[in-house]
């Protein structure tokens, strides 16, 4: 396991009740909550995240070297700052709107089990779909602000809702 890893099982996250002031945890799926940790959890690595995640404001744990692992699913539409795709190279003419439906029905796929590494190698308008999404390791100042913030923003294990960026439309899931 990473040293940012959370220990939950996949789908869940860690949040900050606003008021009680302590981590809970969230199905990202069901929109279950829990104040204990859920079946299939490793305690010693969730405790140990939990500890860092506190001493760090209660924000997201970034390794030392200040960097973060995502993986992405990309939808562009014909508003997008290069409106082409592997999948579309004369061009996207789809609207903005029909990107946002078209990412919610794959955000629901995903928050109902299926993996966004596999749906990113079908769907995503991005040439990372032959590698699943994934976009490496990166720093602050790499990526587009509204994606850095919404990266960084993650613990390991989450997917974002969707970002809007200049390149399009955007699920990440912090993947280190």
């Amino acid at each position: 396991m990473s040293k940012t890893s959370t220990g939950l099982p996949p789908g869940w996250a860690i949040k900050l009740s606003r008021t009680h002031k302590t981590e809970y945890y969230l199905n990202q799926t069901t929109n279950e909550s829990s104040w204990v940790p859920p079946f299939g959890t490793d305690t010693a690595v969730l405790n140990e995240y939990v500890e860092k995640y506190r001493a760090n404001g209660h924000k997201p744990v970034i390794r030392e070297d200040g960097k973060v692992r995502v993986s992405h699913l990309l939808i562009k539409h014909n508003q997008s700052r290069r409106p082409r795709s592997w999948k579309s190279p004369d061009g996207i003419t789809t609207t903005r709107d029909e990107a946002i439906q078209k990412l919610k029905q794959l955000q629901a796929k995903i928050l109902n089990g299926e993996k966004l590494s596999e749906l990113a190698e079908s769907e995503s308008d991005d040439s990372s779909h032959s590698t699943g999404g994934d976009l490496g390791f990166f720093g602050k100042g790499q990526m587009q602000p509204a994606f850095e913030e919404a990266a960084f923003g993650l613990n390991v294990g989450e997917i974002s809702d969707i970002v809007e960026t200049d390149s399009g439309l955007h699920l990440l899931e912090r993947t280190g």
